[in-house]
Order: C-alpha cells, then structure tokens, then sequence
C-alpha cells in the first residue's frame, strides 16, 4: 500500500514540476484517435517541442491544487490528455487545434496559457497566432524592405545616369 502511494506521490511531483515549467497547457479530449492519428499527432507535436501526456486525472488536479489551478478542473472531466509547451506558447494550441480539423475524434476541452484560462474559442484565437519563428521573419521583412526598396531607388539613379551619359 505504501508503494503505490510513494508512486502516486512521484507522478504528482512530476505533473507539478511540468506544470510549473510550462508556459501554455491545452487539455483535450483524445478517445476515439486511431492510433495511427495518435502517432502522427505526437510526432507533430515533439517536432514543436511540445510534450503530450496523458495522467489520471485526480493526479492532475492533485498537482493542478498545490499550484493554485483550481479552475482548470473544469476540464479535466473523462479521459484527458495535457499538451505542455515550454518555449512556443501557441504550439500546443496550434497544432492541437490544426490536427483536430482532420482528427474529428480530437477535442479541444481547454488551456491554461501563461495563468489564464481559456475556453475552446480563446484557444483558436491562439492557434491563430503564428509561431515566434514566423513572426521574427515577418519583422525582419518588414524592417529590411525600406532598405531593399532605398537600395533600387539608388540602383536606377545610377542607370538613369549612366543612360543619359
């Protein structure tokens, strides 16, 4: 009795800790996944980073007490799956959300993002947002076209120069 416990009491510790960590958690409802949709979606997810776990639920609200996330239990109701994003706080979101417009047997239950819960509408506004990646290049693009574009002007200065020489 007192291992099963003892490992109870390690597996709480364990959600704590990747809960602690975590930036943006997305729980969702995963019965009725093929388990070829369950490999694909977790191979997409651990490309982004992402980790994808499934735990009993009473240990999840255990850990979810100790660090004052009371309000997630509301999605913890039937067999639930947690995605975790450490660095991309929109990966779990997005890549959850895009996988459950093919995997009709995915659904999104809800998320705590950076404190904040969310319910099914705010995490598809979320997944919406593109990632950290895609966004720096978006800025650089931006940044570097006044420069390109200064650049051409000054190139056909100097043509039109050259032309009427």
């Amino acid at each position: 009795m007192a291992n099963n416990r003892e490992i109870k009491e390690a597996k709480v510790q364990e959600i704590l800790e990747k809960m602690e960590k975590a930036q943006s958690m997305v729980f969702a409802k995963y019965q009725g996944l093929t388990v070829e949709e369950d490999t694909t979606l977790r191979k997409n997810l651990r490309e982004a980073g992402v980790e994808y776990k499934v735990y009993k639920n009473t240990l999840v609200k255990l850990a979810a007490k100790k660090l004052g996330h009371e309000d997630c239990f509301e999605f913890l109701q039937g067999p639930v799956s947690i995605a975790f994003g450490y660095e991309d706080v929109t990966a779990p979101a997005r890549i959850l959300n895009d996988f459950a417009k093919e995997a009709k047997a995915l659904e999104l239950k809800g998320a705590l993002i950076e404190g904040q819960i969310c319910d099914e509408e705010k995490i598809k506004k979320i997944a919406s947002i593109p990632s950290r990646e895609v966004l720096i290049a978006k800025l650089l693009g931006s940044m570097k076209a006044p420069i390109s574009n200064f650049a051409y002007l000054i190139k056909a200065i100097k043509e039109k120069k050259e032309e009427e020489a």
